[in-house]
């Protein structure tokens, strides 16, 4: 294979520009792709366009030194990355659409013994498909000159350039060759273990891992809804219980979010219906846990004052609203109490989400003025400047509290 001199990385979101730029930052050439002119503006005078820690740092750096540019066209190199969405569509499967477009542009590039990693993460077979959308394109090339893998991100929002480092990778090659290919590009930046296996073996541990989650995260939001039933205080509860030394439950919540755990479950199922019915279940009851937080409004006794949701974000202290609970349940209130102004409390944003932005009794309001107007709030993010309050903040307010905030013991 040809020595690694260029790397580009399709697709400059929450994962493709930090592995961009850590590579960048490493010595490597880095060409990074997206399809909105915004996103490229933005990298190419050394800017974030989006909320994470020390990855601002990196670009810039990595700009100024001129190991990292942004285009909006596919350019010729010796490795690419393809990092692009992969939502599913209604029936639960993945939709590859966004792998296909990246293999597409890809194509065109190739002159024989590149190296081609797919780190979306991806139903069982996707890398494979990827390589046969490529060579279907391309028939002059065959997998004897060209190496394909995939290497599920495994990182956290808001720690991703610490993560990137330290933790440790799954490379799977639909060829052996590829897959030590990967794991000597990965070994430039990344100081955790490097496992390799196969590439549906690779795909299906990503899904595992964020499954895995998800049935934990049900067992505790579905404690929540109980515990509610039968008047005890979850919270209590569960830190009771995780007193024992092989039980660590969860903390329940407002559902789940994200790009990876509010999705991936689905690739399992889509893949083997009939025998996923314990990971089927799980993601319906985290599901249906905004419902049941919306329904909680109806308790209150003021039915005319604003409504405040704190936090829109999936998690806690990031912008990212991606598959976001809190946005859903945004969204619903806005439409169920039309007669009724809801307040929109979220620190990381400037401007609603487009989903939201389309309905006139929404609208982003800062803490101070969300307490001071607001009849019944509701806590679905635990951000930094939601914890820094007084309980007393809240006095007076009709509560619906996902997060524990207030009512932890």
């Amino acid at each position: 294979m040809t020595e690694i001199k260029t790397v580009a990385v399709i697709g400059l979101g929450y994962i493709g520009l930090p592995t961009a730029a850590i590579l960048a930052t490493n010595g490597t050439t880095v060409i990074g792709v997206d399809v909105n002119p915004n996103t490229v503006d933005a990298v190419n005078r050394g800017e974030v366009p989006f909320v994470e820690p020390d990855l601002g740092q990196h670009v810039s750096k990595a700009v100024a030194e001129g190991t990292l540019k942004a285009s909006l066209e596919t350019p010729p190199a010796d490795a690419y990355i393809v990092a692009v969405p992969t939502p599913f569509n209604d029936d639960k499967s993945a939709d590859l659409s966004y792998i296909e477009a990246a293999g597409t542009n890809i194509a065109p590039q190739l002159r024989g013994d590149e190296l081609i990693i797919l780190e979306s993460t991806s139903p069982p077979g996707a890398t494979q498909h990827l390589a046969d959308h490529i060579l279907a394109l391309r028939p002059d090339l065959s997998l004897d000159n060209l190496l394909v893998a995939h290497c599920p991100e495994r990182v956290l929002p808001g720690r991703v350039m610490i993560e990137l480092v330290t933790n440790d990778r799954i490379v799977g090659g639909i060829t052996p060759e590829a897959a030590w290919a990967a794991r000597d590009l990965y070994q430039r930046f990344c100081e955790g273990e490097i496992l390799l296996t196969d590439a549906v073996t690779a795909e299906m541990a990503k899904l595992v891992e964020n499954s895995f989650r998800d049935v934990n995260i049900a067992f505790a939001n579905e404690l929540s809804v109980i515990s509610d039933k039968l008047g005890i205080n979850v919270w209590e509860l569960i830190k009771l219980a995780n007193h024992h030394p092989r039980v660590n439950i969860l903390q329940p919540g407002p559902g789940v979010g994200g790009h990876c755990i509010a999705v991936d479950p689905w690739f399992i199922v889509a893949a083997a219906p009939e025998e996923a019915k314990l990971i089927r279940q799980a993601r319906e009851t985290n599901d249906a846990k905004p419902e049941w937080v919306i329904d909680q409004v109806a308790k209150e006794q003021d039915a005319t004052a604003p409504i405040a949701v704190f936090g829109l974000a999936f998690k806690a202290d990031i912008d990212d609203l991606r598959e976001s609970p809190a946005v859903h349940i945004a969204g619903d209130l806005a439409d169920q109490y039309t007669d009724r102004t809801i307040l929109a409390v979220e620190p990381h944003i400037d401007t609603l989400p487009k989903q939201l932005a389309n309905r006139r009794n929404i609208e982003l309001a800062s803490i101070e003025d969300a307490l001071e107007q607001a009849g019944t709030v509701l806590i679905l993010v635990d951000h930094s400047q939601f914890k820094a309050l007084e309980t007393t903040a809240f006095d007076g307010k009709h509560v619906v509290d996902s997060r524990g905030l207030l009512n932890r013991a």
